[in-house]
């Protein structure tokens, strides 16, 4: 049986907006928003949760603000878990999450001059089992929870930043990537390969690789860190068709809402952040005038 849609703002604590005639913007936390949402409604959902301890999200109940880094797991299955239930049979997601260090049990962070943003109030004490300066494998934590709760792991991408951000360390590489995990609700599922093949030899394309070379983007707004749009091109374009319903259940800037827009699809997005949300409609109005 399928879940009907409350009517809005009659029992939850969040608002709903219309963004020109493709995005619809849900202000609110996810867990509420979603619980609300029917089976079955989006074709994908293209989304990077907040990471674990590395950002101050400036909310109460944030999530990625977790003491324990297994909270903070437990948390997004459950989120990713009503995200698999209002994708449809052959829907799929696509998780960009990034990785971090353990804080040494520093319990704040400093701005930088560079990324202002990066100053932290709080910060988790290193996890059980782990050391300072331990690099702690969040992403594949993620993955294989995901994989253990049902979703089906298709697919680890590696977003390989060419302009990546430089770090003072001495003691390893500098990190330039990020991942991008491909999941699907079932065994078979919609992808579109023809969409996103890559040049190949003598002219002829080639199936998308693994390994997607794509530059971060500055922007000036509030929000530290938004999607290039060519990275949530790619996988929009492989995981829907046009006229179906994506979502991202955490809106940050909202690029998926303009590149969906852009390329004839309808975008439901979730931020709790109303500082944020300000930015998401006045990015995407934009695309309307």
């Amino acid at each position: 049986m399928k879940k009907k849609i409350q009517p809005i703002a009659a029992k939850r604590n969040y608002k709903v907006e219309d963004i020109g005639e493709n995005v619809k913007l849900f202000i609110g936390d996810v867990r509420e928003v979603l619980s609300d949402i029917e089976d079955d409604t989006f074709q994908c959902c293209i989304t990077s949760p907040p990471y674990w301890g590395l950002r101050d999200y400036g909310v109460s109940n944030q999530i990625g603000a977790e003491d324990d880094i297994n909270d903070y797991i437990d948390t997004l299955v459950s989120v990713f878990r009503e995200v698999r239930r209002t994708l449809k049979k052959d829907g799929t997601l696509w998780l960009n999450i990034g990785d971090s260090y353990t804080s040494g049990n520093r319990k704040w962070r400093d701005s930088d001059i560079k990324n202002p943003a990066r100053a932290m109030s709080y910060r988790p004490p290193t996890p059980k089992g782990l050391k300072p300066k331990d690099l702690i494998g969040v992403p594949w934590l993620l993955a294989l929870a995901l994989q253990k709760d049902g979703w089906y792991l298709r697919s680890d991408i590696i977003w390989n930043k060419p302009n990546c951000q430089p770090e003072s360390v001495k003691d390893r590489p500098t990190r330039s990537h990020e991942y991008v995990f491909l999941l699907s609700k079932s065994k078979k599922y919609y992808y579109n390969s023809e969409a996103i093949k890559e040049p190949g030899i003598n002219g002829k394309k080639k199936n998308r690789r693994t390994v997607w070379n794509i530059n971060t983007e500055p922007f000036k707004g509030a929000h530290f860190a938004v999607f290039p749009p060519e990275l949530v091109k790619l996988c929009l374009l492989a995981g829907s068709m046009e006229n179906s319903k994506v979502l991202d259940p955490f809106f940050g800037s909202g690029t998926v809402g303009q590149v969906s827009s852009l390329f004839q699809r309808k975008c439901w997005g979730i931020e709790v952040n109303e500082e944020y949300a300000s930015i998401i409609k006045e990015r995407t109005s934009s695309l309307f005038k």
